[in-house]
């Protein structure tokens, strides 16, 4: 049968099912709000609904308008494709089918076909009910008698470090009879014994059983799909290593150890392609991990080479290749533990980023011996504040107090568990797990940056900063190379240090040719909030303003301000001799309404210190004039200006929902900013 939308859709509930695999069955409700999964949400303002015309199930996000569609846009956004392109459309089709086994399409076609029963013939696995369904096995027509794991069996498992608890997540079995038919139609019976136990790994529509100790040690019973991948549907929607091995005792035991794995019907099976990608999009390192006998070396480095554009990796355990000794299962049977894995793991990453990592030693500041002090050089610093997951951007003019500001946030990243420092305003979570911290400086000379860290390293009462804490002047290196020698280091020290607190990216437009690139920026961000996700870390940029005040500069700035979770204003009052903090977007509800703070010189202290909160009457100040700055622009050219139109700009100019718009569009009448337009009704005017 054809493999079409339509169909699809009659064999998931209007879509429901799709929804329910891909988002979490216990957080998908009709109608109920939930916690968008593919970004960290920190609201419930995701729904899943049925169109009332179609009756087809959607999902709308209010706190992310990119997530709004049915299912197959939803799919198409996971795996990278695209809906509006015939080609990919299909490939969304057959990844919903593959990863809900639906078997519609045409390569599964062959398992509708029903074996009839009869009375004196042995039946087929295809026609027992499915792991999922459970087996009846007080029917004496069942062909496969299942029971639970005996002690022995349990200790077999248990040598690999593979628990009962995955055994059950990987709907693996003990099987005590199975009854089949051979090539010849000769009815065959297999018992297992406490010396020759018997094992199922169970898929939708067939079994396939493992024997480890009789001279058969596979049977595939049932119809095996031409798509077996064992361990693909217990897999997460993000991660960061994904292991393809050899055989499905070594997912067990990767899974147990805590490392994500997959495997096909054996090591020289060939990869799909369209699977390839959809993985390569959820994980950051997509690893083989066969045996290291002959055959399965043979069979990565070939694969390596047919998937070159997937940037597939290999890798290799020191075993002997012997028959005891050859796969991951008995790296972990010897002794091994998941440390070992990893150490071997950091080891392959530091051969794949040898030149990455000698260039980026150049650039690294010295504490212990200091540059020389060069000429002065105009700098220009930012900082940024924001949780982990998620890019917040930080702008102002030179000399409105951005690098006292992000010397502030960084003490309280390095800082002593513990102890109270001044960072003038901004709450920074301890580092108790000692991430790493990374500063990747684009803009500031050698003996600029290192002079600023030295003040920061003061401010955190420390003498020297932590190994932990690493900065980079990248001034010195190409345009072109610098984004490439910051994600690569970001992945380094991920494994390094077990995990990224806080990236600071000073000077972020210096990292593409213009800041007017439309493809380069999307891309560049892309990727930061791709890599935000993975590490789950918080990624700090720097854009400029455009000259209205009210967005950042040129496509880069467009495209942060849509992906930002926040954005913060530095502007310097020279009358008062304070910096004002405000905020120019949050995640939730209207940045006019967050309080500004304030940090200034003190002269008792000899440093910069926090000043608290501007007045009530100053925020308000400040909401009228934001108001009024964005009504001139937003007039500009136009003597009226429809009410639908000037909620949108609203909407645009100050990254918020239509609720909060409307209630600008209600200020501005209060405050005369603007007024209704007597000839047409539905519109404003500009007071002049």
């Amino acid at each position: 049968m054809a493999l079409t939308k339509e169909e699809i859709l009659r064999n998931t509930r209007n879509g429901y099912d799709v929804f329910s695999h891909y988002i979490g069955i216990s957080l998908v409700a009709p109608n109920k709000a939930f916690r968008n999964p593919f970004y960290h949400d920190t609201r419930a303002s995701c729904y899943v609904y049925a169109d009332k015309e179609t009756g087809i199930f959607k999902i709308k996000d209010f706190g992310d308008p990119e997530y709004c569609g049915d299912c197959f846009y939803l799919v198409g956004k996971l795996k990278r494709l695209s809906c509006d392109d015939k080609h990919e459309f299909v490939a969304i089709l057959q990844a919903i089918n593959t990863d809900l086994n639906l078997n519609l399409d045409d390569n599964f076609s062959k398992t509708e076909r029903i074996v009839k029963q009869s009375e004196g013939k042995v039946i087929r696995a295809t026609s027992m009910p499915s792991v999922h369904d459970g087996f009846d096995t007080a029917k004496n027509s069942a062909p496969m008698t299942i029971r639970a794991f005996t002690p022995r069996e349990l200790a077999f498992w248990a040598q690999y470090g593979i628990t009962p608890d995955v055994l059950s997540r990987y709907h693996v079995v003990a099987v005590q009879q199975y009854r089949g038919t051979g090539k010849s139609g000769k009815a065959y019976e297999l018992n297992a014994s406490s010396e020759a136990p018997i094992f199922g790994y169970q898929g939708k529509r067939f079994t396939k059983l493992y024997l480890p100790n009789s001279s058969m040690r596979f049977l595939y019973t049932g119809e095996v799909t031409e798509n077996y991948v064992f361990g693909l549907e217990q897999l997460p929607l993000r991660g960061d290593i994904l292991f393809i091995t050899g055989g499905e005792k070594d997912v067990l035991s990767l899974a147990s150890h805590g490392f994500h794995a997959i495997c096909f019907n054996s090591e020289t099976a060939n990869i799909p392609k369209n699977l390839l990608r959809s993985l390569g999009y959820r994980f950051r390192h997509v690893v083989l991990l066969y045996d290291t006998d002959k055959t399965g070396t043979e069979a990565m480095i070939k694969l390596v080479k047919e998937h070159r554009e997937h940037n597939l990796r290999m890798l290799k355990l020191p075993l002997p290749g012997t028959k005891t000794s050859k796969d991951i299962s008995d790296f972990f049977r010897l002794g091994h533990r998941a440390e070992d894995l990893m150490m071997i793991f950091r080891e392959m990453l530091d051969q794949i980023y040898e030149d990455t990592i000698a260039t980026m030693s150049i650039c690294e500041i010295d504490f212990d011996r200091p540059p020389d002090e060069p000429d002065p050089l105009l700098t220009i610093n930012s900082v940024t504040i924001g949780s982990p997951g998620n890019i917040v951007c930080v702008t102002g003019s030179e000399g409105s107090g951005k690098t006292n500001y992000l010397g502030g946030i960084i003490s309280g990243a390095i800082k002593p568990d513990g102890i109270e420092i001044d960072t003038l305003g901004a709450a920074v979570r301890e580092n108790i797990h000692e991430f790493a911290v990374l500063l990747f400086d684009t803009e500031q000379s050698e003996y600029q940056l290192y002079k600023n860290l030295t003040y920061i390293t003061r401010r955190s009462s420390l003498e020297k900063p932590p190994a932990w804490f690493r900065a980079y002047c990248l001034v010195g290196i190409s345009r072109s190379e610098r984004i490439n020698m910051i994600l690569e280091s970001m992945d380094r020290f991920y494994y390094q240090y077990g995990g990224i607190h806080l990236v600071i990216i000073d000077g972020i437009a210096d990292l593409l040719s213009g800041v007017n690139d439309e493809e380069s920026s999307v891309h560049l961000i892309e990727e930061l909030f791709r890599m935000a996700a993975i590490y789950n870390t918080l990624i700090v940029c720097v854009v400029h303003l455009a000259p209205s005040g009210l967005k950042l500069r040129g496509h880069l700035g467009s495209e942060v301000q849509r992906k930002a979770a926040g954005i913060l204003l530095i502007e310097r009052e020279e009358d008062q001799n304070v910096s004002v903090v405000k905020a120019l977007k949050v995640r939730d509800g209207s940045p006019l309404d967050v309080p500004m703070t304030q940090f200034g010189w003190s002269k008792t202290e000899g440093r910069h210190v926090y000043l608290g909160e501007r007045s009530k009457e100053d925020s308000q100040q400040r909401k009228i004039s934001d108001l009024k700055t964005a009504a001139v622009e937003i007039f500009k050219g136009s003597a009226t200006v429809h009410t639908k139109q000037l909620q949108a700009a609203l909407m645009e100019a100050f990254a918020v929902r239509d609720r909060t718009a409307r209630s600008y569009i209600v200020s501005m009448l209060e405050h005369k900013i603007i007024e209704k337009s007597k000839q047409f009704p539905s519109s404003f005017r500009l007071v002049e």
